[in-house]
């Protein structure tokens, strides 16, 4: 490795729904984390890499800083507010906007306690037209001093490329954290469980997803396929019935567009069934968020 070798960590941070899993996806190249216009989408701290003969870029995905109302968004938030402290640069994710309204102001006050190089991303530039652009880099600007403002768009992969440069302008020197093959440092088994989670929140009704999580039961390897065993839970009984659906049919759906994409990931075929289970109240429940992957007391 050359001595202008470059490596760091990068966190994407942002309101709900600003695109920073999309962008991730797409800078890396590859899907990791999962996707859905719903809120809240994004629950644990994923790590993604990116390697090329100039450096390697270790991603730090977070859940969207908002104001909780339980135990688990208490312990999203605070994985958000934590990354901050522990990396080289910070992209701040908006959307294209003439207004900062309460949410970005809280992001703002954040920022303005680290003294880490800030990268201003305005994503989904392609839904406004460029001479608008301008406009909403002037209004950003004014609340802070950014080490570069990037408009990008993380759907159609436009400017992604210059923001990659931008962001090895401020990482150190150093030796790559990561061997070059290495996309994520996610166990197989939670990016299973997040791709059926994400199945189910583009599937379901407004109200049903933030109450949902999925383990992995059982994940077996046999000689050209993988069993996989898996359970949604959810808060009440009438969920319970609208996820399975009419005779199994949303259950079924669910399951067919999930095993498609663990398919891709494993590059293997998958036979994987799918039960629901009802926890009341899981998201207040300290024990039942460690079961299902959500350790507040780390991140306290």
């Amino acid at each position: 490795m050359n001595d202008q070798y470059k490596s760091g960590f990068v966190t994407l941070i942002g309101r709900p729904n600003v695109g920073k899993s999309t962008l991730m996806n797409c800078l890396i190249g590859q899907k990791i984390a999962i996707t859905s216009n719903k809120p809240q989408t994004t629950r644990n701290r994923i790590q993604t890499v990116y390697t090329s003969k100039e450096g390697q870029i270790v991603f730090v995905d977070t859940p969207g800083i908002h104001k909780s109302k339980n135990r688990l968004g208490d312990y999203m938030v605070n994985v958000a507010e934590r990354t901050l402290k522990e990396v080289d640069v910070i992209l701040w994710l908006v959307e294209p906007a003439n207004f900062i309204g309460a949410g970005e102001k809280h992001i703002i006050e954040q920022l303005s306690k680290v003294n880490i190089p800030v990268i201003l991303v305005i994503n989904k530039i392609d839904t406004v037209k460029k001479e608008e652009l301008l406009g909403f880099i002037d209004t950003y600007r004014k609340e802070m001093d950014f080490a570069e403002i990037v408009p990008v768009s993380a759907l159609k992969k436009d400017n992604t490329q210059e923001l990659i440069k931008c962001i090895m302008k401020y990482l150190p020197y150093g030796p790559a954290f990561y061997d070059e093959d290495t996309i994520t440092d996610q166990p197989q088994r939670q990016i299973v469980a997040e791709m059926i989670r994400e199945k189910a929140l583009r599937s379901l009704d407004e109200e049903i997803p933030h109450g949902i999580a999925v383990t992995i039961e059982k994940m077996k390897w046999r000689r050209n396929i993988v069993d996989i065993e898996a359970t949604i839970i959810c808060e009440k009984e009438s969920h319970k019935g609208i996820i399975i659906g009419k005779q199994g049919s949303m259950l079924k759906k669910i399951g067919m567009n999930a095993r498609k994409d663990i398919e891709n990931m494993l590059d293997n075929r998958v036979n994987l069934q799918l039960w629901v289970k009802v926890k009341k109240d899981w998201r207040d429940s300290d024990f039942l968020l460690k079961n299902f992957g959500y350790n507040r007391k780390e991140y306290e």
